[in-house]
């Protein structure tokens, strides 16, 4: 997953290298956001999640993303084609996200949340690690960055490939039906658990992507000699790595209190964050760094009870196909969030440009607490809802 915001995380770089206006870093993520809902939209109408070997899928995904990023370090002097790249790269992590979580709910019945909150914790930490690797060495060097993302994802497919084995709450690989994903979305709970997803992917890529710039203008309002690039590159790794602790404990405490619970709680928190931001802004380090680790924490912790939810609601025969459906249409969602901040940006100014991405959560507590309501809740996390 390393491969995800490996150019986002150069975008300094590149905008001295190839003279980048705003649209165009934008771009660079987006075009990734729209490579995996093209290539997850390919695997949910054809069920391809569902009739190959998820190992296979994730091993040969994780390739074609880390040959992608490497063309772009070797080959690329220019946006337009590695806008084209990057688009493959997303496709790519079609083939990786959404097959890993059936992987992992083939290997738990109970504790199911906690597993899933772990994947989503390592997408997470993965999705950082080019802003560490940035701090680590790539200050100035782009391409040094991309290489590095490519290779570990090339770890990534060479652990897939000898180190992955189904579970034994896996289901069998399914025969090809046209009707499977018509029946998805007429089953009302299924689609309420979508909807808080949807809400809670509104806000997610955005924060991230923009996340980065948004503290380099912090500090330099705070003028404070010590806020460096690099440590404004270190609190934006640690921003998003955080999350991984906070899909691990939210996991936890999916599995004890229910998912309903937890996913409208961590949503009132990150959708408060959005809307407090601009207090924050410019404030000296010892406020702004603890508040973006809150909001790191909590933005991506019910993510993965999300498509635990599905996991219990959905056919088991065709799960792969209903979480690919589901991550789909979130992720193309987050294109539209990642291009208007900036231009809520220009018109608003970085203090306000994250408050109106609190609508999103609060639409998705509303659909996780009317799912709450109904007899089907029952099947989450054991009973608990």
């Amino acid at each position: 997953m390393s491969l995800w915001f490996s150019a986002s995380a150069v975008v300094p770089e590149l905008t001295e290298a190839w003279a980048l206006d705003s649209g165009s870093a934008a771009w660079l993520t987006m075009s990734v956001q729209l490579g995996f809902v093209a290539g997850a939209l390919l695997s949910g109408l054809t069920t391809l999640a569902d009739v190959v070997n998820p190992r296979t899928l994730v091993a040969y995904s994780a390739l074609l993303g880390a040959a992608a990023t490497a063309g772009i370090a070797a080959f690329v002097s220019g946006a337009p084609t590695a806008i084209v790249l990057r688009f493959v790269t997303g496709m790519g992590l079609a083939g990786v996200y959404p097959p890993g979580m059936k992987i992992m709910a083939g290997w738990f019945r109970e504790g199911r949340g906690r597993a899933i909150g772990i994947l989503v914790g390592a997408l997470t930490v993965g999705s950082a690690a080019p802003h560490l690797l940035r701090v680590a060495g790539g200050i100035g060097d782009w391409r040094l960055v991309l290489y590095l993302s490519a290779g570990l994802s090339v770890a990534g497919a060479l652990i897939a490939i000898l180190g992955l084995r189904s579970g034994p709450y896996e289901a069998p690989a399914a025969p090809f039906d046209p009707h499977a994903v018509s029946r998805m979305l007429r089953d009302r709970p299924t689609m309420l658990a979508n909807a808080g997803y949807f809400g809670h992917m509104w806000e997610l890529y955005a924060v991230w992507t923009w996340i980065p710039l948004y503290l380099a203008a912090s500090f330099a309002r705070d003028g404070i000699p010590y806020t460096t690039p690099r440590l404004a590159g270190l609190l934006a790794f640690a921003t998003l790595a955080i999350g991984g602790l906070g899909a691990w404990v939210a996991g936890l405490a999916a599995d004890r209190a229910g998912r309903t619970s937890v996913t409208s709680l961590s949503m009132a928190i990150s959708g408060a964050c959005c809307l407090t931001a601009g207090l924050v802004f410019g404030a000296p380090l010892w406020l702004v760094a603890p508040f973006c680790l809150l909001w790191g924490f909590a933005i991506v912790a019910d993510s993965a009870q999300f498509s635990t939810c599905v996991t219990e609601l959905a056919e088991p025969s065709y799960v792969g196909t209903a979480l690919t459906l589901q991550t789909a249409v979130g992720f193309l969602l987050t294109t539209v969030t990642i291009r208007l901040l900036p231009v809520w940006q220009a018109r608003w100014g970085w203090a306000w440009a994250f408050a109106p991405l609190a609508l999103g959560p609060a639409l998705g507590t509303a659909a996780m607490l009317r799912l709450r309501r109904r007899p089907e809740a029952r099947r989450l996390a054991g009973g608990r809802g």
